[in-house]
């Protein structure tokens, strides 16, 4: 049972963008190693960008 959670950070990411996601994302583990869809479960966690930092800086 593949688990993956995707964090992102909160900038109106649609719900739309998250289904296409989840969708593709699961296709992926389908695809790379034979998971069953089924019994895939993805996760995504929008994070607030004043918590996000990148290359050293908040």
């Amino acid at each position: 049972m593949p688990y993956v959670n995707i964090k992102i950070t909160d900038e109106k990411v649609t719900r739309e963008e998250k289904r296409r996601l989840i969708e593709g994302v699961t296709q992926l583990l389908v695809d790379v190693l034979n998971k069953n869809p089924k019994t895939t479960h993805i996760v995504i966690d929008e994070v607030p960008t004043e918590n996000w930092g990148v290359n050293g800086k908040l």
